[in-house]
């Protein structure tokens, strides 16, 4: 809240205004029923009236004011945190984002985010009142009559006694509540985006069950929530109300014996009833500032996390990048650990213009590997380079701009297909965009839609073909025109004759740059300059095509097994 601190200041003396005129009422009030009714003194019980319409404007005024202040700081607080949470988001690393689902991330950005801008409203709107009507009160009351007042030495104490233990315990209820809504989100965002798998298996009633088991457990526990605060109200009523009848009672005794006037308990009881619409905005408070309380945990788990990579202090710019890439023995495990390697002791060498293909079987570690180059991860041991210089010690701005990479999962955004092909380059132009899609087989298909390049794409491209999407993401790479590009499996869903014919397009338009491809199909990589075949997290042998045919037993099978000992010629062919 502090860049809003001049809107605070002023919801401050709305709030004080507010008060100030609600609280000056029962003390009018007063005079004219002692000065005015019991003197028959019309001017005054005129004046006094004209007063008391004066400080209700001013407190319909006050009240407006305050609201307003109130919601411009809770949204602009809200609106930064959703910011914050964003941004985050987007600088954390991979082995950071790993630590949450997309469900939990949205919870936390919507939800979570929404519970902290009501708790700030309510700050804004009642958690500053609060306390100056039960100090305006006891106050008022004390000048009224002392001896009344000291009822609210019992009633004040047991009912923020009572308040501080709800809420102190409170918390871990709405903390299990947006839990709930974690699992509950990460559920539907599931089956919203594979709800294709889940008809083509027909399983759409099992994941009915599975919603409905998960939306029962968060249903429960906000009746659980509820339940627990069920008695909060209750209690801070009975102890009000309980004054109310001691004020009541001690009131006519002393009324009787000459000692209090009517005016003066018709304001203490004005005065009582303030105070039990502070204790009951109390008590409704306590939901607030524990739902509040456990979101703004949730929230900064996620601002607070430091990006596991990272600039290194004085790291440099990687200047005219050539394409140059080498591994030596990198090695990385997932989570640190150790004991659990992916890739162990990895040598590779790509020179500038060369194309490397990396071959391995599921969960040989293909992905891993070629994800080090642009430090997605950090290797936790052996030198990740390129053009010589560490990784580690280059701005990851200058070492990301130098590679492009076309990840297995094509991710395409919202938006014209023109947009998305020049994602990486906003400001170039349709002969780019178009150069770049051709090179990458996109072009046919793209010019014989409708509206062609300004053709609008579904979520995640969805009324595009696999294949489709993936050249698409192939022609967006090529457009930065990169000194390094990773194919991670980027043409596995095209068919092979369109594949020879982006082969032949990629070794023109990529001519003088870097290459590393990885690749489920011995066709994939036959025209690459040298084959690297991973085995368990380790290179089981490096060569071109011909060599690891004479040398490499696992390459010979995996090439038997896909092409049936066919030549280079005739699978081109």
């Amino acid at each position: 809240m502090r860049p809003y601190r001049a809107q605070v200041l002023l919801n401050w003396l709305f709030m004080a205004c507010l008060v100030s005129a609600d609280l000056g009422i029962p003390r009018m009030l007063q005079r004219v029923i002692d000065e005015g009714i019991r003197a028959g003194d019309g001017r005054l019980i005129l004046r006094s009236s004209i007063v008391m319409v004066g400080l209700i404007l001013v407190s319909a005024a006050s009240t407006v004011g305050a609201t307003t202040m109130a919601v411009r700081v809770s949204q602009s607080v809200g609106a930064d945190l959703r910011r914050s949470l964003f941004s985050r988001a987007l600088s954390l690393s991979a082995s950071n984002l790993d630590k949450w689902s997309t469900g939990q991330l949205i919870t936390r950005s919507t939800s979570d985010v929404q519970q902290v801008t009501q708790f700030v409203f309510f700050t804004g709107r009642m958690f500053l009142r609060v306390p100056l009507v039960a100090v305006g009160s006891m106050t008022m009351m004390a000048l009224t009559d002392w001896r009344l007042s000291a009822v609210m030495l019992f009633i004040l104490p047991a009912s923020l006694a009572i308040f501080f233990w709800y809420a102190g315990r409170a918390q871990p209820f709405f903390l299990g509540v947006q839990r709930g809504l974690d699992r509950l989100n990460t559920i539907f965002q599931e089956n919203v985006a594979g709800a294709r798998v889940v008809k083509a298996f027909v399983r759409a009633s099992r994941e009915e069950e599975r919603f409905d088991g998960v939306n029962a457990e968060l249903t429960e526990r906000s009746v659980r929530v509820g339940r627990f605060l069920a008695v909060l109200m209750p209690m801070l009523t009975f102890l009000v109300n309980l004054g109310i009848v001691a004020v009541i009672g001690g009131g006519g005794y002393l009324a009787a014996r000459g000692r209090l006037s009517a005016g003066e308990i018709v304001a203490f009881i004005n005065y009582l009833l303030w105070m039990l619409m502070a204790l009951s905005h109390l008590g409704s408070m306590v939901s607030f500032i524990s739902a509040s309380d456990a979101s703004a945990e949730r929230i900064f788990e996620v601002i607070d996390e430091e990006p596991a990579v990272v600039d290194a202090d004085g790291a440099a710019r990687l200047s005219e990048p050539e394409g140059r890439v080498t591994l030596d023995k990198a090695s990385f495990a997932y989570d640190s650990r150790e004991h659990e390697p992916v890739l162990r002791d990895i040598d590779l060498d790509v020179e500038p213009g060369q194309t490397v293909a990396i071959l391995g079987t599921t969960g040989s570690g293909k992905s891993t590997l070629v994800g080090l180059i642009p430090r997605q991860y950090d290797v936790q041991g052996g030198v990740v380079a390129v053009d010589g210089h560490d990784v580690r010690g280059l701005t990851l701005e200058s070492l990301r701009l130098a590679i492009a990479t076309v990840p297995q999962d094509t991710v395409l955004f919202s938006g014209t297909i023109r947009d998305n092909i020049r994602f990486g380059k906003p400001d170039a132009g349709d002969d780019e965009v178009i150069a770049a899609a051709q090179a990458a087989q996109a072009h046919g298909f793209v010019s014989a839609l409708p509206d062609g390049y300004d053709s609008v794409l579904g979520q995640r491209g969805v009324n595009l073909s696999g294949g489709q999407r993936q050249r698409l993401a192939i022609a967006r790479a090529l457009l930065v025109k990169p000194s390094v590009l990773i194919l991670d499996d980027s043409t596995s869903a095209v068919d092979v004759e369109t594949e020879t014919a982006l082969q032949d397009a990629l070794a023109e338009y990529c001519a003088g740059r870097s290459t590393v491809l990885v690749a489920q199909r011995v066709s994939s990589v036959l025209g690459a300059d040298r084959i690297i075949v991973l085995e368990r997290g380790r290179v089981a042998a490096s060569g071109t095509h011909r060599e690891l045919l004479e040398t490499c037993a696992a390459y010979r099978e995996i090439y038997d097994t896909q092409l049936g000992g066919a030549s280079g010629a005739e699978v081109r062919a």
